[in-house]
């Protein structure tokens, strides 16, 4: 057997023996100090609103190579400036400077950046309260602001 009690008594010790354990899970402890909501320019929302500062371009990862397509947006809910990318073909020149946008995040592993993108964990999935994928596939006309 292991060297836990096991006795009539023994609830208590079991009890907070497994509560000092669980600081050893790493997933426990940011959820418990909630880690991700203060380091997360989104402060641990799924999406937020943005206006578009500037288009950049971002040069993939090694062994690929492209300029993959960004935009630096300001945060409308605390001002935070952040780089979002433009996923799609030509999805760049739907979105123009001054342009409200909504971001999420891309999806990657433990909040971190996806695929052959240096640094940027998020991306653009509407225009204008215009849905980006809708526009690429030719849905809908981007509308006048």
């Amino acid at each position: 057997m292991g060297n836990k009690s096991r006795g009539l008594g023994s609830g208590r010790k079991l009890r907070l023996r497994r509560k000092n354990s669980r600081w050893h899970n790493i997933w426990y402890k940011r959820k418990i100090l909630r880690l991700k909501e203060r380091s997360d320019p989104l402060r641990g929302a799924p999406m937020a609103k943005a206006i578009v500062l500037e288009k950049t371009q971002r040069e993939a990862k090694q062994p690929n190579s492209g300029m993959r397509k960004c935009i630096i947006c300001q945060l409308t809910k605390n001002g935070k400036k952040i780089t979002a990318f433009v996923p799609g073909y030509n999805a760049i020149r739907f979105i123009n400077e001054h342009d409200e946008v909504i971001i999420e995040n891309i999806g990657g592993k433990q909040g971190r950046a996806k695929g052959d993108i240096p640094g940027i964990r998020w991306q653009v999935i509407k225009v204008n309260d215009q849905s980006l994928d809708a526009l690429l596939k030719g849905r809908i006309e981007k509308g006048r602001r």
